[in-house]
Order: structure tokens, then C-alpha cells, then sequence
């Protein structure tokens, strides 16, 4: 089984933001670790982002992944099964749809379960996982998060 600990981080929302990621094999002392951060971004947009991109990073298909997280916005979306509604009404006057809908993509390449913890309390990987994100936000090189600067752009802000 995967072990995927994600957090996201803005400084402003929007601002400049990031995501952190843990990776680890359960049982091994396996881990790897990814970032990196947005120079125009919400917190929400890399709280899923992050999600995505760990699940992204495993390449063979039906894996057993854990994923932990502090966002309510992500695990209630999904262990609440409102992003199937939101899929059905093709994510009409929902949030952040591309990201959903790249989500739903890789998600349904592995077996997931995702469990929520509190943030900021002192869990160890989630701390990390914070770490790694404010870092990357702070990074001399950010990425561009063009699907939400293009929604700024033509007034379409999702």
C-alpha cells in the first residue's frame, strides 16, 4: 500500500501558492517527496493539486494508495461523493473543474481512500507536507497555474 500525505499552501488567496507531497511505500523505509509552487493560485487549488499530482507520480494501475490530508474541501468532496453530482452536472458553477476533472481521471486508476487529519496539530507528515508546500511557494521559480490566471483573465474566475 502508498502512503500519500498532501498539503497546500497560499500566501494571500489568491496568491503566490504551493503544494508539498510525502510518498511512502507502508511497511518500508521508501519515501520520496515533490513540491512546488505558483506564482497566482488559490489554497484550495493546491490542496487538490496535490492530491492529483501524487497520484499522477504512480505509474502502475490499481494500486492500494492512503491519501492524507487536511482539506476538508478535497476529502468531503469525495468521501461525501458530492463530485459525482458535480460530475453529472459537468461541473457547472463548481470550482475548480479542471482540476476536478483531471482528478477523476487518475483517481479511477487505483484504489484510493482518503482519510482527513487535522492540520497544524503537530502530525509529523502533515507538518512536512506543510513545510514543503510554503517552501515552494516562496521559491525564486514559480510555475504558472494557467488555467486559473486564463479564468482571471476573462472573467471567469472558477
Amino acid at each position: 500500500m502508498i502512503e500519500v500525505f498532501t498539503d497546500g499552501a497560499s500566501s494571500g488567496n489568491p496568491g503566490k501558492g504551493g503544494y508539498g507531497i510525502i510518498m511512502r511505500l507502508h511497511g518500508t523505509s521508501y519515501e520520496k517527496t515533490f513540491s512546488e509552487g505558483f506564482r497566482l493560485t488559490t489554497n484550495n487549488r493546491m490542496e487538490l493539486l496535490a492530491v492529483i499530482v501524487a497520484l499522477e507520480k504512480i505509474t502502475k494501475p490499481d494500486q492500494e494508495v492512503t491519501v492524507y490530508s487536511d482539506s476538508r474541501y478535497v476529502i468531503e468532496a469525495i468521501n461525501k461523493n458530492w463530485i459525482y453530482r458535480w460530475e453529472k452536472k459537468r461541473f457547472e458553477k463548481v470550482k475548480n473543474p479542471d482540476l476536478w476533472l483531471r482528478f477523476l481521471k487518475i483517481y479511477r486508476k487505483h484504489k484510493v481512500t482518503f482519510k482527513w487529519i487535522k492540520g497544524h496539530v503537530g502530525h509529523p507528515e502533515n507538518e512536512r507536507a506543510d513545510k514543503l508546500a510554503v517552501s515552494a511557494s516562496k521559491s525564486e521559480e514559480l510555475s504558472v497555474d494557467t488555467a486559473y490566471e486564463k479564468s482571471i483573465e476573462e472573467n471567469t474566475i472558477f
